[in-house]
Formats: structure tokens, sequence, C-alpha cells
């Protein structure tokens, strides 16, 4: 039942202490506001890290080769490793249950592009038909390189956005174009978009071409594959890791590596990494909330300390209402609705603060690794409600003194 007199009580006492409620009121919003901003940007950290690895296929695995540092079988350590096409055609064969898309790459250096009398600078890079689902690459207009461009070795390339755009922009379209590579004309079939203008500045051709027409032999410079999605993510974690270290054995064998020599063929996976920074932002995620959780019973303590003081001032009055024949429980409601209720004020205010401040700005936020802070509603709203039973319990304490205190000696309080 409601009791206006009860709360004619409550507000009078905050009145008459308007800057002691205040204060009290003012640590437990700012623990609720801290703990929610920390948990958004907790959040947003991992929204950031979701969209850097969504640049590629979620399931991609990168080979690239490096240098030994380990003798082995007679062989010296300083030795550049290789990459060939065995190497991709064989570990393809050897592999192929576990593989979905494969793509090699080679990087055509030493080559000059020009359209016209203008030269332009930028990355060529022969590489497979399958190369645009692994890279997430978007096609914006034309096509990419297909199996018979390849089969052909065709004289195609797919250029990125900000070519068009910086090249061909009085163009309606580049598709169609020519542009010449060392001497030798390429036209150009499709163009497409990436998350990073750096990305967009790269012109792909087949990877055949590369190396036939640009003296590539057989050598290349990166293996490129994406897996399989599994029913969960600690699942094709655990493809991945199985896949990587089966194709580290097959390369190594095959290059006469050191099965220690972590510098001579280093492998890539998507996956393994994402789960690095998953747990990394777990750990941040634990912080967070250690680190709020101490700000909102840093407040909770304050209420209590107060409502401590509250009685100590009120003990006279007490002591009168026990007097008068109040029982026990209603002195101990009296303390804890006062208590509850600047606990369940203040939490919502640091609630509604934070939420707005978060809805407002939080989807413009967007640096490295941090993207669209934000936080679960029911989540921030349950962490109300347990402060509210915190504060709750902070006043039973302060109350049931107040209620185990002798009306003679309440009464002779001065």
């Amino acid at each position: 039942m409601f009791d206006i007199e009860r709360w004619q009580e409550i507000l009078d006492t905050i009145r008459k202490n308007k800057l002691r409620t205040f204060l009290t009121g003012l640590s437990v919003a700012s623990g609720i506001f801290i703990l929610v901003i920390l948990l958004g940007f907790g959040q947003g950290f991992r929204n950031g890290i979701a969209h850097e690895f969504a640049q590629d296929a979620a399931t991609s695995v990168w080979v690239w080769p490096g240098t030994t540092t380990k003798e082995y079988k007679g062989l010296n350590p300083g030795r550049n490793i290789e990459l060939r096409n065995a190497d991709f055609e064989f570990s393809g064969e050897l592999l192929k249950e576990d593989i979905e898309l494969k793509s090699p790459r080679i990087f055509v250096r030493n080559v000059s592009v020009n359209y016209g009398n203008e030269a332009l600078v930028y990355s060529v890079q022969g590489v497979s038909y399958q190369f645009q689902q692994i890279e997430n690459e978007k096609i914006s207009d034309g096509r990419f390189i297909s199996y018979q461009d390849e089969v052909n070795t065709a004289k195609v390339a797919v250029i990125g956005n900000k070519i068009a755009r910086d090249v061909f922009h009085d163009l309606d379209t580049p598709v169609g174009e020519f542009i010449d590579i060392s001497g030798i004309p390429f036209k150009i079939i499709g163009s497409f978009t990436e998350t990073e203008d750096r990305e967009e500045e790269r012109i792909f051709i087949p990877v055949t071409t590369a190396q036939r027409v640009f003296n590539g032999g057989d050598r290349l410079n990166n293996l490129a594959y994406t897996l399989p999605m599994a029913q969960s993510f600690d699942e094709a974690v655990a493809r991945s890791v199985k896949f990587r270290s089966r194709l580290l054995a097959y390369l190594q064998q095959v290059h006469t590596v050191h099965p220690d020599d972590s510098n001579a063929i280093f492998i890539w996976s998507a996956l393994e990494e994402a789960k690095r920074y998953y747990s990394l932002t777990d750990n941040i995620k634990l912080f967070f909330w250690f680190v709020g959780i101490c700000t909102i019973i840093a407040g909770v303590v304050g209420v209590s300390n107060i409502m401590l003081i509250v009685v100590r001032e009120r003990t006279k009055e007490i002591g009168i209402r026990k007097a008068l024949g109040a029982r026990p429980w209603s002195i101990v409601g009296m303390i804890l609705h006062e208590s509850i209720f600047i606990t369940a004020i203040s939490g919502f205010a640091g609630l509604i603060l934070s939420m707005g401040l978060l809805e407002i700005l939080g989807p413009h936020i967007e640096v490295d690794y941090i993207m669209n802070p934000s936080v679960n509603f029911s989540v921030a709203v349950s962490t109300v409600f347990v402060l509210v039973l915190a504060g709750a319990v902070a006043g039973f304490f302060p109350a049931w003194r107040a209620a185990n205190i002798h009306t003679i000696d309440a009464l002779r309080d001065e």
C-alpha cells in the first residue's frame, strides 16, 4: 500500500540535506555511468576487430616465404625460401578436403604502368579467379578475372575504384579502356571496391599472364586459401589450426626447412588471429566490469555511511516512534525506503546519461580497432536493479541498528 506520509518524510529529509544527498547520489550515478561507458567501449573494441577481419574472408589462411635461420640436413641458414606453382598445386591436392577456395599471388615488380601519356604508380598483382572471394572484393563495374582468362593467359586487368576515380574520372566507366604495363596493352574488364582506399590502389591481372609475360617463371609470392565454415567459432578455429599445421609440415618438408625454424615459412590464419583478439577483448571486458563494479561498490558504501549518519541524527526521533508503539520493521522500512530511493534515482540517472551518450556519439566513433561503442540495454538495466538491491542491503544494516536501539537510550540522545 502506498504510504504518502512515508514519502513525505523521505522527501523532507532529502530537502534538509540537499548537498549530502546530491553527493551521495552522484557517487552512485557515476559508478553506473562509468560501468556502462566502459562496457560500451569494450563492445566497440570487439566491433572494430570484427570489422578489421571482415576485410578478408573470415576463414582465410595466407602463406608467404621467409629466410631460414637454422642449419638443416647439411643446408646452411640464410636461404631465401621461394614458393613455386608446384607448392600451390600439390598442397591444394593434398589438403583439398579442407579447402574451400584457393589462389596464388605474385607481385609484378619493376614494371611501368601508363594510361595514354599518364604514368600510374600502382601495384600490379597476378592472382587467380578465386582471389575475389578470398579478399572479399566487391565488383562495382564489369567483372573479375575468370578461369578462362587464366587458361588463355589473357591480357586483362581489374582495377580498384580509387584508380578509376583518379585516372578515369572523365569517363562513365573505365571498362573497355586499355592500360600499358611495360609497353603491353591490358584491357580493363572491371573495377572493385574495398573498405580502405589503399586496398583500391591495386591492379589485378591473371597469375598465368603475370608469370609468362613478365618473366615470373613459376615463382609465387603468396598462397591464399579459405576453409569451409564450421558450426561454431571454436570448431572453425580448431580446423584452421589443424590445416595450418599440416600445410606448414608439408612446405617445410618440400623446402628442407628445420621443423623449429619459425622464420622460413609464415602462415597467417584469420580465425586464429581473431581468436587471440577476441580473447584480449574478453579480458578487457572483465577488467572493465571489475573497475565499474568497484566504482559502484564505492557508491553503495557511501549510501550505507550516509544512512548511518541519518540514523545517528534521527536517534531521538526513532526513540519517540518506538515509545509511541512503532514496530522494529516499521523503523527498518523507513530507513530502507530512503536508501533504495536514493540508489534507484541515482542509478537510473547514470544509466540514462550513459546510454544517451553512447546512442548519440557511438555511431560516429570510428578509430583504430574501436567502432560504434554500444552496450546491451537489458544488461545495463539489470545492472541498475542489482545496484538497487545493493542499495537495499547497504541501507539494511543502519536500519537494523536503528530498530534495535533501546527506547530509553534513544530518548536520552542529544
